[in-house]
């Protein structure tokens, strides 16, 4: 295998590890998803096993991307952002950074809150800070149960229980950023 190829390869592991912690999805539930096993998926995300084009399609299929976001084929000349969205489970994700691993950025559109039904809190390894561009949020996190509307942000550890959706009858648009490797993300003001 050339240098190239194997660089590709190195990358695979974490691109598939971020796709799947920006669902909230478990490995478990990727596993039935893709009808891989747990522990592949596992091994794939580690990097201790190269992926094959077998495996590959099924998780691009699943995270709903194309597979050159898999193995991180990047068109050149062109410095653009090629957004892609993604519809999970009603909301819409725009990817806004197209590397993997460090901070993830989001573009995130909630529904309307009457397409919501009760708050189901999840957890998951990292930070997450987001900012209301639009609309107003429902933001559950442990026991406090806050109203963010636009202009205003959050940053919270991620391994706390959390739900986050539209406060209002309009759809919500968030700016996210994720860190996954523990990294937080800081909102610096300027001094008055």
């Amino acid at each position: 295998m050339d240098d190239d190829a194997s660089a590709v390869l190195e990358g695979v592991g974490q691109r598939l590890r971020v796709l799947r912690r920006s669902r909230g999805t478990t490995l478990a539930e990727l596993a039935g998803e893709t009808g891989l096993t747990a522990s592949t998926l596992s091994r794939l995300e580690n990097g201790k096993r190269r992926p094959t084009l077998e495996q590959l399609l099924p998780l691009a299929r699943a995270h709903g991307v194309p597979l050159d976001d898999l193995v991180g084929y990047r068109h050149t000349g062109d410095p653009r952002v090629h957004l892609r969205p993604v519809a999970r489970d009603g909301m819409t994700f725009v990817p806004l950074t197209r590397r993997a691993g460090g901070i993830q950025v989001f573009k995130v559109v909630y529904p309307p809150a009457s397409r919501w039904g009760e708050p189901a809190l999840k957890t998951h390894e990292g930070y997450e800070w987001f900012y209301v561009m639009n609309g107003s949020v429902r933001f559950v996190l442990g026991d406090q149960d806050l109203v963010l509307r636009a202009g205003e942000a959050a940053e919270f550890d991620t391994r706390l229980p959390h739900w986050i959706g539209s406060a209002g009858e309009h759809p919500a648009e968030l700016l996210t950023l994720i860190g996954l490797q523990g990294e937080r993300a800081h909102l610096t003001v300027s001094g008055d």
